[in-house]
């Protein structure tokens, strides 16, 4: 491996990652060459951070709610006493209430943006508090990587998933305002929107085909591959991009553009002017012709041709 890719003497903190993607998250990171900090809610925290050490990595479990502000200190705090530094945060927690907006209720409005959203923010503060402090102290740019876990449902806004669709926005948000708050310390953070068949994506992908013997196209693994590159000091120039990710393929997401301008005629529009230049320009408009990505579903054709 390359020293450019290598995590060696590196030390990660990934969320979520007693199953599913933050589990393939963590392994591969630890794969890597890093320490990691294994979190989740559970017993199952301990039983990956076993499966890291068994194979010759370092790993501690440190269980919690990422929704705990509280909690994004100590996983710091955690990782600092046992690996001696904190370098790589990698935010993938997260739970689903998927409903119609017409069905959504107050809790499943909250604990999906708690868990999501604030679970982003609160471990994405205390690692920012930790680099700035690091990099005062040396006077200098310190090694800091952030990795966070949006989604195509962002993207296309989800029917179904108003609340997760809304705290996936907010935290592409959270990741370019991190990104540029930090970039002077010498931290990059960017944005993941992985497809991955886990217990959590079952409904939405189903079981994998028995016919296919080689790696599932949503498998875990490949997004694994994704972030181990991006928390590597060969992406040291990626900062505030979204990426999508499986199968195959690793999309770079470009930034929304401008379609047209409208300008009133003097120096405030009337309804009228609105009507005359907004209503001809939308006439027979597309459903799909809209702000929400929907030609990202093109990326599917090659994304899912695996061999």
């Amino acid at each position: 491996m390359g020293e450019s890719v290598s995590l060696s003497g590196r030390s990660a903190v990934v969320t979520g990652a007693g199953a599913g993607l933050g589990r393939a998250e963590a392994l591969a990171l630890a794969a890597a060459g890093a320490a990691v900090v294994v979190n989740d809610m559970g017993d199952a925290a301990h039983q990956v951070a076993e499966e890291i050490v068994a194979s010759g990595g370092q790993a501690i479990a440190v269980t919690g709610d990422v929704s705990d502000w509280s909690l994004g200190g100590r996983l710091v705090e955690e990782s600092v006493k046992a690996f001696g530094s904190f370098d790589i945060l990698v935010n993938n927690a997260g739970i689903i209430r998927d409903k119609m907006i017409f069905n959504l209720t107050e809790s499943d409005w909250d604990d999906v943006i708690r868990v999501h959203l604030k679970g982003h923010a609160a471990t994405s503060h205390a690692a920012a508090v930790h680099w700035r402090a690091a990099s005062k102290e040396t006077g200098g740019p310190v090694y800091g990587r952030v990795i966070n876990t949006s989604s195509e449902a962002f993207l296309f806004g989800s029917a179904g998933q108003p609340n997760y669709s809304a705290a996936k926005a907010g935290i592409t948000a959270l990741t370019l305002s991190t990104a540029q708050g930090l970039s002077r310390y010498g931290v990059t953070a960017n944005a993941i929107c992985p497809r991955a068949r886990t217990a959590m994506t079952a409904e939405a992908f189903g079981e994998a085909d028995a016919a296919n013997t080689g790696l599932d196209p949503l498998a875990p693994e490949r997004v694994g591959t994704l972030v181990s590159y991006l928390a590597s000091p060969a992406s040291h120039e990626i900062n505030g991009q979204v990426f999508v990710v499986y199968g195959k393929m690793v999309a770079l997401m470009d930034s929304p553009k401008v379609e047209n301008r409208f300008d009133a005629a003097g120096s405030a529009f009337t309804v009228e002017e609105l009507d005359e230049q907004l209503s001809s320009y939308f006439t027979g408009r597309g459903k799909y012709e809209n702000y929400a990505a929907y030609s990202i579903a093109e990326l599917e054709k090659v994304a899912l041709a695996v061999d």
